[in-house]
C-alpha cells in the first residue's frame, strides 16, 4: 500500500494498449508488504478478479530489475482485415513495398510522425487467410518514444494496393523482451 492521505495498492501495468486494441497476455507489477508465495498471491489475485481479467501466472522479480515499461520492447499483433478476393496477395505485396520504401508517415490527432520501418518492425509482417479474412501478424518495437500502430501500417498497405478492405480488429497477442543479440523472449 502507498502511504499518505489516500493509501491504495501499489500496482504498475505494462505498456498501454492503443485505443480500440484488444490484449492477450498483458503484464502488471504488484508490490507486496510481505512475502507471500507466488502461487498463493496468484490464487488471491485470481479470486479478486473478474474471470476474463484474472491473472494466469505470478512470479517474483528482484527489486532492482527494470520495470515492465522499460523491459518489454517488442509487441506482437494480429490485425484482421475484411475485403475482396485476393486480399492476402495484395496486402503481402503492398506491405513489402511500403517496408522497402523505408519510412511511413502517419497522421494521428493532428500530428505527423514518421517511422523508420527498419527499426520499428523487427521482422516482416506475415499475411494469411483465415475464414475468408486476411490476417496480418506483425511485431512492433515499443518504447518511450512511441511505436507504430499496426493498423496504420495495414491501412497504408490497403491504400497502396488500392484494395477494397478494412481493418476489423487489432489484438496485441504478446509482449516480449528483445535481447542484445536481437532475439526475443518471454520476460519470465
Amino acid at each position: 500500500m502507498t502511504q499518505g492521505f489516500s493509501p491504495h495498492m501499489r500496482v504498475a501495468f505494462g505498456p498501454a494498449l492503443p485505443v480500440g486494441t484488444a490484449g492477450l497476455g498483458e503484464y502488471l507489477d504488484v508490490w507486496l508488504r510481505s512475502y507471500v508465495p507466488s502461487e498463493e498471491a496468484l490464487a488471491r489475485l485470481s479470486g479478486a478478479s473478474p474471470a476474463s481479467l484474472a491473472p494466469v501466472r505470478a512470479w517474483y522479480v528482484p527489486e532492482r530489475e527494470a520495470s515492465l515499461g522499460a523491459a518489454l520492447t517488442i509487441a506482437t499483433y494480429e490485425v484482421v482485415v475484411e475485403g475482396g478476393v485476393g486480399l492476402e496477395k495484395g496486402l503481402t505485396g503492398s506491405l513489402s513495398a511500403i517496408i522497402a520504401g523505408g519510412v511511413l508517415a502517419v497522421e494521428h490527432k493532428g500530428k505527423r510522425k514518421v517511422f523508420e520501418l527498419a527499426s520499428a518492425l523487427p521482422k516482416e509482417p506475415v499475411v494469411s487467410t483465415i475464414e475468408g479474412r486476411a490476417v496480418v501478424e506483425m511485431a512492433v518495437r515499443i518504447g518511450e518514444h512511441g511505436s507504430l500502430r499496426p493498423e496504420a501500417l495495414v491501412t497504408a498497405a490497403l491504400a497502396h494496393a488500392a484494395e477494397d478492405g478494412r481493418v476489423v480488429s487489432v489484438t496485441r497477442t504478446g509482449l516480449l523482451v528483445e535481447a542484445d543479440d536481437g532475439s526475443w523472449c518471454d520476460p519470465l
